[in-house]
């Protein structure tokens, strides 16, 4: 029974649940891009390029001629099938661009406004560690008055000039 026990932790660990809605989430948007793919960009592609039916290029090893590919795959002839490999390296371009534009949306929707710099450009109050603007003197969540220490400017750099002694 420890076993049983054991598996049912396993299974109900947020990380494992977490994946395994991203591995059917991600199944489904497949059989989406796919769609996307196979119905609306290739027919115009097809079309862009002549009509060419890439499925149907192949090379016969054999003496004998055949018109089509599934006459060749009917006869049992051995053939190299350029045309599919075409067809489905055209099929992964297509599909990796319109992942590629995808992610570039989401990233676009979750990348954060504001200044990216805002972190550089505040402190922590010693008080009640908010956040607060770098040169504030008194903290705007529970009114402490910031010590000197706390605010203290960078120091400009002190000049040094060395003369010769001549003589």
């Amino acid at each position: 029974m420890k076993i049983f026990t054991e598996f049912k932790e396993f299974a109900m660990r947020g990380n494992v649940v977490d994946m395994s809605v991203g591995v059917i989430i991600g199944t489904t948007f497949a059989t989406i891009v796919q769609s996307f793919v196979d119905d609306v960009l290739m027919p115009p592609f097809g079309l862009l390029i002549g009509k060419v039916d890439f499925s149907n290029l192949y090379i016969n090893l054999s003496s004998t001629h055949y018109n089509t590919l599934s006459e060749a795959r009917e006869a049992g002839v051995p053939t190299i099938n350029y045309g599919v490999f075409l067809n489905h390296a055209i099929h992964f371009l297509i599909v990796a661009f319109v992942l590629f534009l995808f992610v570039r949306q989401i990233n676009r929707l979750r990348r954060p406004s504001g200044d990216p710099l805002d972190h550089m450009k505040q402190k922590m109050c010693s008080f009640c560690f908010s956040n607060i603007p770098f040169k504030a003197t008194r903290c705007p969540n529970c009114t402490s008055e910031l010590t000197v220490d706390e605010n203290i400017e960078p120091r400009k750099p002190t000049k040094i000039t060395i003369k010769r002694r001549i003589g």
